[in-house]
């Protein structure tokens, strides 16, 4: 229903609703007029015959009463009189006539409560009132009725019944009420010819106003509504049509400005320069998102996990290769296949990886797109299920050189949605570049500063930085780790006799021992000067006590070449476990620290294993 239907029924039904309450309104005032006129003119009629009654009484002619009631009973407007006695009249009196006698129920009421009582009669056809009004003794008025009665005051004489006809009240009020709702009907079409002239324009201006919102929400703002009036809708038109305009031109030149962005010209699609800028523009802003979160990503595996989500998850891509570069031997390496990190190259021959020139986007840096030239790439190697698969590939460039490449691919009916999100994976690449840049420099010189220049091992700081991860990894998997603290024995002497060159020969000598002897998932640190330790996860009964004796015995057996002569070294070994024999982790350390200091005092060259007793001794120094 438009606007213009809205308003007509709405003031029509306004209008029936004011006529409605109107008449109801009227004819309940009327017919509460009617009532108390009613009531007036009975107690009128009431205290005539009272007053009438008593003066014949005083003046003994009370026997023709009947007279007075009758000519009463002529009276236009009045339909009868009718008095009946009560009881204490009839105890002094008499019963009276026959009719003065005889009460109904309502009388009788009457007689007995000396309230007076009014009802009304066929009121839906010939509407008659009848009002019953008690006679109570009283010494005021003249003439006073207890002159001749002999009761108390208050006592009630009798009563009299008047009924009247106020069918003509009747209708003189629906007349005069359909007078008014008439005069108002005419008034309330007036004002709805009124009110049409004046909410036409405004009609008009809203359902032109409608029309161009809708135009404007399909991308075309080119919209020119007519100026009806001179007053605020007249203006509304104006502003309508000056601000369609600023949209058209702002949005042209923000169209224009993403253009440049993203160095591609989107289709038009149908005209609707809206839909077009606003998926231009929600592309860079997802893309300064992304950009915002990978910055405040600690590692490069955390940005590429966040690529891979981005690709997956933003622009609806299943398959999918992530290579990098390394910089020192400019070898690929893959990084995440089909959004799974560490997965083995799937899409193209591995020999990219051997030689990375045989990746043609690594080779030339510019963006490979077999959609526009099928086959461009030999290394492209789709698995062979039938399907017919197509490919593009960006370099990231990083400081001029492709720092690593990623492969989209798709089925031939993706190919539209390839085409239209180029523009918008190049930006968030281009992004991505330099964060990984700069994680990668990150991560070399953080690597250089958690391992001991001379060994190559981590050293105590890298124990300080990943403890946590390391005890949290291991409650979680519910297993336990074996810590393993190792010293020379005598390694003093070797500095002191042969210098501090052979020492270093000793030291380097003996971390290469302790990498062979360990296994692949332990980490082995240089604790500081000649002491090292082993951290061990997911070690069950005495599998840290063999590790530890087969170091021992490699290092006794291990002879050490310096110039001028062969060395042979000694190692004591402390085993502590965590969680067992401590829920901390540097106080398990220190456990398997005491166990060292055991090896040592017992003899040197030999493995010993944390009890409780050794923290009682220590304790006890």
């Amino acid at each position: 229903m438009n606007l213009s239907k809205k308003v007509t029924l709405f003031s029509l039904t306004l209008a029936a609703i004011m006529i409605a309450v109107l008449i109801v309104v009227s004819l309940l005032s009327f017919r509460q007029f009617s009532i108390m006129s009613a009531q007036s003119q009975v107690r009128t009629a009431a205290e005539i015959v009272r007053i009438s009654l008593t003066e014949e009484m005083v003046n003994g002619i009370i026997s023709k009463r009947d007279g007075l009631l009758h000519r009463l009973g002529e009276v236009e407007g009045l339909k009868s009189v009718h008095v009946v006695r009560g009881e204490n009249v009839v105890r002094q009196f008499g019963k009276g006539s026959n009719d003065e006698s005889t009460a109904d129920d309502v009388e009788t009421n009457v007689l007995k409560s000396g309230q007076p009582h009014f009802t009304i009669l066929n009121e839906m056809s010939d509407p008659v009132f009848r009002g019953t009004i008690p006679f109570v003794a009283t010494r005021k008025g003249n003439p006073v009725c207890m002159q001749c009665h002999d009761v108390a005051e208050g006592a009630v004489l009798g009563a009299v019944t008047v009924t009247m006809s106020i069918g003509q009240i009747k209708k003189d009020a629906v007349l005069v009420s359909a007078l008014m709702v008439l005069s108002v009907a005419f008034f309330m079409g007036l004002m709805l010819f009124f009110f049409q002239r004046l909410v036409k324009p405004m009609i008009t201006t809203a359902n032109d106003v409608q029309d161009a919102v809708s135009h404007a929400i399909r991308g075309d703002f080119r919209a020119n509504i007519q100026q009806r009036t001179n007053d605020e809708i007249g203006q509304v038109a104006q502003d309508v049509n000056k601000l369609m305009q600023f949209l058209h031109d702002g949005l042209s030149t923000i169209r224009e400005d993403v253009t440049q962005l993203l160095k591609h010209k989107p289709a038009e699609e149908h005209g609707n320069l809206l839909n077009s800028t606003i998926g231009m523009v929600q592309g860079l802003i997802d893309a300064s998102h992304f950009k915002q979160a990978i910055e405040e990503d600690q590692t490069k595996s955390e940005i590429y996990q966040r690529l891979s989500a981005a690709v997956r998850d933003r622009f609806g891509l299943r398959h999918f290769s992530i290579y990098e570069v390394q910089p020192n031997n400019n070898q690929v390496v893959t990084i995440a296949v089909d959004g799974e990190l560490g997965e083995e190259c799937r899409w193209c021959n591995p020999q990219i990886l051997l030689r990375s020139e045989t990746c043609r986007a690594r080779r030339t840096g510019h963006l490979i797109d077999a959609i526009e030239s099928p086959g461009i790439c030999f290394s492209f190697q789709p698995p062979e299920d039938g399907k017919e698969y197509r490919h593009v590939c960006f370099p990231i460039m990083q400081s001029g050189m492709v720092g690593g490449v990623l492969q989209l691919m798709f089925e031939a009916d993706e190919i539209e949605h390839i085409k239209e999100i180029i523009p918008y994976m190049s930006v968030y690449l281009r992004e991505a570049a330099p964060v990984i840049e700069a994680k990668r420099l990150m991560d070399t010189l953080r690597e250089s500063n958690l391992r001991d220049a001379m060994t190559g091992l981590h050293n105590r700081r890298f124990l300080e930085e990943y403890s946590e991860t390391l005890v949290a990894s291991t409650q979680r998997r519910k297993s336990q780790m074996s810590i393993l603290m190792l010293d020379l024995d005598y390694f003093k002497m070797v500095n002191d006799t042969y210098g501090h060159d052979a020492g270093d020969t000793v030291l380097k000598a003996l971390a290469k021992v302790l990498e062979q002897s360990a296994r692949t998932s332990d980490i082995v640190i240089r604790y500081g000067g000649e002491e090292f330790m082993i951290i061990m996860q997911d070690t069950a009964d005495d599998n840290a006590d063999k590790v530890a004796e087969k170091i021992r015995a490699a290092v006794e057996s291990l002879k050490i070449q310096l110039t001028g002569t062969v060395l042979q070294k000694t190692i004591s070994i402390g085993i502590a476990e965590f969680p067992k024999d401590s829920e901390t982790f540097w106080q398990t350390v220190k456990y398997a620290d005491l166990a060292l200091y055991r090896a040592k005092e017992s003899g040197r060259n030999r493995v010993v294993r944390f009890t409780p007793d050794l923290w009682t001794d220590e304790k006890s120094y």
